[in-house]
């Protein structure tokens, strides 16, 4: 396949050499170029950062669904299809609704633009695959065909509402107005390989995976992205909540689980504590437990262990529900921290029981 010579940001919005709606047998994609490659550094740093910030959810191999259904970031699919911006945008703004944080450190991550272009560029090229051009264009189908289409075929894995089951949230406002039309069409022809999803295209019709695409589009009518204001991080001054409170009694499950509404009647009756949000801050900056302090689950520990009170109850969540918790406690009790304990049901699990966060401020 020849390649043109024109330049990067033409080439990734190119359009595909045939009509969005061609049926399946007809449809052909046209390769082009790889992105840039990175330098020694560069790719040394991003392998770093990878095993720093994703693998606990999505494995130390890429593998994906560790934790909290993370994708696979190894699906030569994925990234014949997804570079840079389909791959980019989530790493650096995460997923409203998910678990998936912003990593980029104007929305409160931790790396800095170049460092999530490095990293998305790695993946790709760890991938070891070859991009196709993916159209920019609408594609036109029957969002009412698409939705019985959702209910019969995808339900199970994705949720009746995209919330994401067993596979990644579909009906998530961010992802859809970061992935073009043909992007999600892609997904669904040719599957994730190395993942639970099969490629489509053997199933049904190209009609039909048209309307099944212009359903999942029709999921972001109306919805609006805002602008998140950033709250001031707590200082270690302000780390205890109600120190002139009494310390809370758990009975902790496993030596280590704290329930939600045991935590719940503790912050009630005003108990002395330390409590940690281990997501990433740009997930704290939205929504969180009120009085909880940001402490990454990729922080490192000795850097901070000072500012953390040895003789208070610490009680630390994530939306794992349990993984990051866990991993930052386990951390803690190898540094002689034994008041700890880990929220057993996550901030998610919080949150549907009806119990109270402090939304993130926005404009």
């Amino acid at each position: 396949m020849v390649v043109r010579k024109f330049s990067f940001f033409f080439l990734i919005a190119a359009l595909v050499s045939t009509a969005p709606n061609a049926g399946a047998e007809d449809y052909e994609y046209r390769t082009i170029r790889d992105p840039r490659k990175l330098t020694d550094e560069q790719s040394t740093r991003a392998a770093a950062n990878y095993q720093r910030y994703c693998s606990l959810c999505h494995g130390a191999d890429r593998q994906g669904y560790v934790n909290d259904h993370a994708p696979s970031l190894r699906s030569k699919s994925l990234f014949s299809s997804g570079v840079p911006h389909e791959v980019l945008r989530p790493i650096q703004y995460g997923r409203d609704g998910t678990p998936m944080g912003g990593y980029l450190d104007e929305v409160g991550g931790p790396l800095t633009l170049d460092e999530t272009w490095d990293l998305t560029y790695w993946l790709f090229w760890q991938a070891d695959t070859e991009r196709v051009r993916i159209t920019k264009e609408l594609v036109q189908g029957d969002p009412a065909r698409g939705r019985d289409l959702y209910a019969e075929h995808c339900t199970e894995c994705h949720g009746a509402n995209g919330e994401g089951v067993t596979a990644p949230a579909l009906g998530n406002a961010s992802a859809l107005s970061h992935n073009s039309d043909e992007f999600i069409r892609y997904a669904i022809r040719e599957g994730r390989d190395g993942t639970p999803m099969q490629p489509w295209k053997d199933i049904l019709s190209s009609t039909d995976i048209d309307n099944l695409t212009a359903f999942l589009r029709s999921r972001a009518s109306g919805w609006e992205q805002s602008k998140v204001v950033l709250r001031d991080v707590p200082t270690p001054d302000q780390y205890v909540i109600n120190k002139a409170g009494d310390d809370p009694d758990f009975d902790l499950q496993d030596g280590l689980y704290v329930s939600s509404p045991d935590l719940l009647r503790a912050l009630e009756a005003k108990n002395r504590m330390v409590l940690l949000d281990t997501r990433v801050t740009s997930v704290w900056q939205r929504v969180h437990i009120e009085g909880a302090v940001p402490l990454p689950y990729y922080v490192d520990l000795d850097d901070v262990v000072a500012d953390l009170p040895r003789d208070v109850q610490i009680v630390a969540y994530c939306s794992c529900p349990r993984a990051a918790a866990d991993h930052v406690v386990g951390q803690l009790r190898e540094r002689g921290f034994t008041r700890t304990a880990t929220l057993y049901e996550g901030i998610f699990g919080w949150m549907n029981m009806g119990f109270p966060v402090v939304n993130g401020k926005s404009q």
